[in-house]
């Protein structure tokens, strides 16, 4: 990271982000954490990196909950390479800001649509005859012209399909994330949080990781969860 400071003369357009690494191991983490922070004047921002490779929920929230607690609320933390909406939720309220990913452009090219409940499969035979767009509740092109009927004849068979559909996905994901940006600005995000969860998991069997992270941040989501969890770890702080 040194050498990059020394090498960074675009500071006028360019930001450069200290990243956080460590895998899944806290003591690892920590030392990293520390040498970030010792070079905080010079770094604008953090990335937490390492991690959306397939690793454990509760050790990827621990991972995220520990690198946000030590990193200074002033300046963006930037999450990389998480992109399932529900990850940026969780991650959002373990304090994190920024995210990237290519999973709403790649699900759709593969035909999966990104609703408010969750994920739709147009290339599923139950699409044949379904008339309704991919989300009422969306203002894209593409749930204002077409349905899913219509997408379903095209994903399998039309490159068309797939850009309608990756359409879609990447406005699901703005509509998603000025919505959250919003909450967070009215003091609203707990609220907004339990009915996003509520409305992915209606039947309320919320996944014991969603749980124990939002319960970590501090966000009572009790009331839509039907199935117990085991106590939390609290978040760490270096």
């Amino acid at each position: 990271i040194d050498r990059c400071i020394a090498a960074h003369d675009r500071k006028h357009d360019q930001s450069l982000f200290g990243i956080v690494q460590g895998g899944l191991d806290p003591k690892l983490r920590a030392i990293c954490l520390e040498g970030m922070l010792e070079r905080g004047d010079q770094l604008p921002g953090y990335a937490i990196g390492g991690l959306a490779g397939g690793e454990d929920k509760h050790a990827f929230c621990k991972v995220v909950s520990q690198c946000t607690a030590a990193l200074p609320e002033d300046k963006p933390r930037y999450v990389m390479g998480v992109g399932y909406p529900l990850d940026i939720l969780v991650c959002t309220a373990l304090g994190a800001d920024m995210y990237d990913c290519v999973y709403p452009t790649r699900t759709g090219r593969f035909g999966t649509a990104l609703t408010p409940q969750g994920v739709l499969k147009l290339r599923h035979h139950a699409m044949k005859h379904d008339f309704r767009p991919i989300d009422e509740e969306c203002d894209c092109m593409v749930c204002r012209t077409y349905t899913r009927a219509f997408l379903h004849s095209l994903v399998a068979k039309e490159p068309l399909g797939s850009l309608l559909v990756t359409y879609h996905n990447v406005r699901y994901m703005m509509r998603f994330t000025e919505d959250m940006r919003k909450s967070i600005l009215m003091g609203t995000f707990d609220q907004y949080a339990c009915d996003f969860i509520s409305r992915h998991y209606p039947d309320g069997n919320v996944p014991e990781w969603v749980q124990t992270a939002m319960s970590d941040a501090n966000i009572d989501i009790s009331t839509i969860c039907h199935c117990p969890r085991t106590p939390s770890i609290k978040r760490q702080r270096v």
